[in-house]
């Protein structure tokens, strides 16, 4: 066939830099019409009037157009239409970019917490200045036996959200301040979440202020926690601390970061009170 001055969708693709599949995507939508097309081997041939129309499309995709938006203007092309176009889409960029500012925060603040737990001293109790924190109540009362244990209360919650809430890292429990004196260490008094700055949370939350805690990291989990707590009450009574409130217990690094329990971190915090000699 003899038709210098039109163009294969092969040749077309190349010129625009378009894959085949994507140039019938268009004419299934109704965005692209071939010239001609061949009635005995259905190939389909575009001329330099679909140069246009291609153009457009190339250009609003490269704004992150939807096809259906670009659809909807190719029907009625008009000044007034692209503006309004425009405008949309220039408000769905910008709520965009909001997102991945939070997404990058979250990254960031995840390769923090990560680095921070690598570089952790193991089995020392030291006091500490914990800032404050906005945290979620999540249940009270739990004996973990397995790391399956908080599975189940962290799903009822999420279920409640319209935002999916990241769990790795930020799940805490605690034990009474009670329960801590009396060396109780037989179960959880609450769950809790801890939120980011950047977290949306659709329900209650509370804010833990600074405070001054005895703090120690271990290798391994909650299940291996208690003889932490012991030592942890030993520093308290020989340094004739107050205990002020519950125990923050969370692990840093856990099987939602790795298969190696040998790489596991968790932290211990108990607020405590320190009183001076003129006290």
């Amino acid at each position: 066939m003899d038709r210098p001055e039109l163009f294969s969708i092969g040749t077309m693709g190349k010129m625009f830099h378009l894959s085949v599949s994507s140039l019938r995507h268009y004419e299934v939508m109704g965005l692209l019409t071939p010239e001609y097309i061949d009635p005995q081997s259905g190939y389909r041939y575009c001329s330099t009037k679909q140069f246009e129309v291609l153009n457009t499309i190339r250009y609003l995709r490269a704004l992150d157009m939807p096809l259906q938006e670009i659809a909807d203007f190719m029907e009625n092309r008009d000044v007034e239409r692209m503006e309004e176009k425009l405008l949309q889409q220039k408000q769905a960029v910008m709520e965009k970019q909001k997102r991945l500012k939070r997404i990058e925060q979250k990254i960031d603040n995840r390769l923090c917490q990560i680095a921070d737990a690598k570089e952790s001293v193991f089995d020392v109790v030291k006091l500490v200045q914990k800032k404050s924190c906005r945290i979620v109540w999540i249940k009270d009362s739990l004996k973990i036996q397995g790391a399956l244990d908080i599975e189940a209360p962290l799903k009822k919650l999420e279920q409640k959200q319209a935002e999916a809430l990241i769990f790795l890292g930020k799940v805490g429990v605690g034990i009474s301040k009670e329960h801590l004196s009396n060396r109780n260490f037989a179960q959880y008094d609450r769950i809790f979440l801890m939120l980011d700055e950047e977290d949306t949370f659709s329900g209650e939350t509370d804010v833990l202020p600074e405070t001054l805690c005895v703090s120690m990291r271990f290798r391994g989990g909650h299940t291996e926690a208690v003889e932490q707590y012991e030592k942890l009450m030993d520093y308290v009574e020989a340094h004739k601390l107050t205990i002020s409130g519950f125990s923050r217990e969370i692990t840093m690094i856990d099987y939602g970061l790795t298969n190696d329990t040998k790489k596991f971190v968790t932290e211990i915090s108990i607020p405590v009170i320190e009183y001076t000699k003129e006290e």
